[in-house]
């Protein structure tokens, strides 16, 4: 059974590569342009794994992060970022907020289809 994985970023050709990439790598794709339309659709889908954009309209990736792990039926789920920030401020704020692994833009698919592998074994 393939996985589900939701993505959250407002750049509508990111979702669209990243659709494309995570698609041809066999995994099931849902997208959300925004956190809070990211969290509703963790809450409908249950996705296997979540990967957001830090720098969104509404409801940031942190914030999403922190209502994901704050809810006790999403705890679990494997949570990666994927930003062009690349700070070890950024990175240390997204670990403490509950993200599992950072990747930075432009993503490469072949480590994003690792790092997917890694945190969702």
């Amino acid at each position: 059974m393939s996985k589900l994985i939701l993505t959250v970023d407002d750049s509508p050709s990111m979702r669209m590569l990243l659709k494309a990439s995570l698609s041809a790598q066999g995994y099931t794709i849902e997208a959300a342009e925004d956190g809070e339309q990211g969290l509703q659709k963790m809450h409908d889908l249950r996705p296997d794994l979540l990967i957001t954009d830090i720098n969104m309209p509404r409801m940031d990736g942190f914030e999403l992060i922190e209502a994901v792990r704050a809810a006790p039926q999403l705890r679990g789920v494997p949570i990666l970022v994927l930003s062009t920030e690349f700070s070890e401020e950024k990175k240390s704020r997204a670990r403490s907020a509950g993200a599992t692994g950072w990747i930075t833009k432009p993503f490469d698919a072949e480590k994003l289809g690792a790092a997917i592998r890694r945190v969702s074994a």
